[in-house]
């Protein structure tokens, strides 16, 4: 399916249209399955259409896809069982009844990302939906409650070695030979003071929070709605905020705060027994909060079954869009866009000036495609021969691509964090990402100039 000649610029089409339309219509299933069919007309003419049974087969046949489908359709399934057994409740009462203010909610979500940090994923999924009630007793936007989720998912998985992050890019790092075998951790964790954004990422949160940085753009206008109003909840989001709100409670059910934090305990000390397997995690979490909630009679059989049902169906909106967006890079892959973007500034950089060209440059890949995982395992291998060739320290190109990695994470309105923390939090991506995307610029920006001026100083 993919192209034998290169395409040049016009490989950029399907992406363009992607974000063309996502702005216009705010609908990113529909914004990225146009930008798939164009791409694929571009590749296959008229018989576009057993090109894309071909793509979806592919992508739903995917480990990697399979991963992320189950690992987020059984979050959700562990998060309707404590949210219906009323552990959810107790952990926000309980934490309700420690801060007086939207500052003191909003930096005890920021707390909690930190401490699920094994997984960027748990971290959306579990904060959204443990601290949209605490942050709606003090009129925070749901906007802003996805921006602070969102700012300790990728970043903090990131800089904390021992997570999924970790694991997937130490694998890496020995693959195209940067370091010794078995050695791959220890060079990430070497790499981690160069992983300036998501230090920024996370930093900056704070200083948002206590208005040293304003509300900017369209968070202002989010932070004026729900203060002015009461409406936490943007009106096109409604309908996120119903399905969550569909898994109510049972109504003579009320669990304590320890159903709430063993669950979460066991998801992270077995994940990281399991070498940072995040879905040995979630299975093993979802089974043993069952199993306790039958041992408890806190709900029969049938009543936990279907609530785990009804949680991995909550999931579906999202997942079609990580599906959607997979297929997008699919796509991308087969029109070469990645290797045109990196390809074409290859022949201008020197040694000073290629760790802040990385950045830049996998950054606005990563973000387009709305792939960080996979963006690293394309350019890792650019990377590390142009790096050879330049005499450039490998030490700071690795963290340089992990930032350009996490920017995408973090700032794409479709990417897999993107998506989850907005379901989470009852807003929609492109909301979530349009309100969040100052911040997300303002890391960046700081970023590419510390890697210019560190790229001169070694």
């Amino acid at each position: 399916m993919s192209s034998d000649e290169p395409l040049g610029v016009v490989c950029l089409i399907p992406t363009v249209l992607v974000f063309v339309l996502a702005v216009w219509t705010h609908r990113p299933i529909e914004s990225l399955l146009s930008g798939v069919i164009v791409g694929l007309v571009m590749l296959n003419g008229i018989e576009f259409v057993p090109a894309l049974a071909e793509v979806s087969l592919t992508v739903l046949t995917d480990s990697d896809v399979a991963w992320v489908i189950l690992v987020c359709g059984l979050m959700g399934s562990l998060i309707a069982l404590l949210l219906r057994i009323g552990a959810t409740r107790s952990f926000t009462e309980t934490i309700s009844n420690r801060v007086s203010d939207a500052r003191g909610a909003l930096m005890a979500t920021w707390a909690l990302g930190i401490a699920l940090f094994v997984d960027d994923y748990l971290n959306s999924l579990a904060a959204g939906a443990a601290m949209r009630d605490v942050t709606d007793k003090f009129r925070v936007a749901r906007e802003k409650l996805a921006y602070v989720i969102d700012s300790t998912a990728a970043p903090i998985s990131v800089l904390i070695p021992f997570s999924t992050w970790g694991a997937f890019f130490a694998g890496l790092i020995v693959a195209n030979d940067l370091a010794a075998e078995g050695e791959g951790l220890r060079t990430y964790i070497s790499a981690i003071p160069y992983m300036f954004y998501p230090w920024l990422a996370a930093i900056i949160v704070p200083l948002v929070v206590y208005d040293v940085i304003p509300s900017l753009g369209a968070m202002a206008s989010a932070d004026a709605r729900a203060q002015s109003t009461g409406q936490c909840v943007p009106p096109e989001a409604q309908y996120i905020e119903d399905a969550n709100r569909s898994l109510a409670p049972k109504h003579d059910t009320f669990a304590g705060l320890g159903f709430f934090i063993l669950p979460m305990a066991c998801l992270v000390a077995v994940t990281v027994y399991a070498d940072n397997d995040f879905l040995v995690g979630v299975y093993v979490a979802l089974g043993v909060t069952a199993a306790a909630i039958l041992v408890r009679r806190l709900l029969d059989l049938r009543e936990t079954t279907e609530t785990i049902l009804e949680g991995f169906k909550t999931m579906l909106e999202p997942l079609t869009v990580l599906v959607a967006a997979f297929m997008l890079k699919e796509v991308n892959d087969d029109l070469g866009l990645a290797s045109y973007i990196v390809d074409g500034l290859s022949p201008l950089l020197s040694a000073e000036l290629l760790p802040a060209a990385m950045f830049v440059t996998m950054a606005a890949v990563s973000f387009f495609t709305g792939s960080n995982w996979g963006v690293f395992v394309i350019a890792l291998p650019i990377v590390a021969t142009l790096g050879r060739e330049l005499g450039t320290d490998m030490t700071l190109l690795i963290g340089a691509t992990l930032s350009a990695s996490t920017f995408g994470s973090h700032a794409c309105f479709y990417s897999d964090a993107t998506v989850l923390t907005a379901q989470a939090s009852g807003c929609t991506p492109f909301q979530h990402a349009w309100t969040q995307i100052p911040y997300a610029l303002i890391a960046a920006s700081i970023s590419f100039i510390a890697y210019l001026v560190i790229g001169f100083a070694l």
